[in-house]
């Protein structure tokens, strides 16, 4: 069955800084202050996107002493690129 893609999830990943902690995620579990140097955002800012990034059920937090870190939830980002997947199949069938 053709399921559609979350198009909500595809707003919060189309943030150039969003994709930007998405894409050192899937690299490793950071905390906060790593974020802000690695993606030169100030701090209030790159915690708003953490924020939008937590909602969209994208990243899960772990707190250790002080800091919070963070880490991809690779399931979710497989379920999206599963569902492009299956829209290109399609595409590709009705195509031949």
């Amino acid at each position: 069955m053709l399921t559609s893609v979350d198009t909500d999830l595809i707003r919060v990943l189309a943030d150039p800084i969003r994709m930007k902690i998405v894409t050192l995620l899937a690299h490793e579990t950071l905390c906060t202050t790593h974020l802000v140097e690695e993606t030169g955002a100030r701090q209030t800012n790159l915690s708003n996107h953490l924020k939008v990034l937590r909602e969209a059920g994208l990243v899960e937090t772990e707190p250790c002493g002080r800091f919070t870190y963070y880490r991809l939830k690779a399931d979710v980002l497989a379920t999206v690129a599963g569902q492009f997947t299956e829209l290109a199949e399609t595409a590709l069938a009705t195509a031949a």
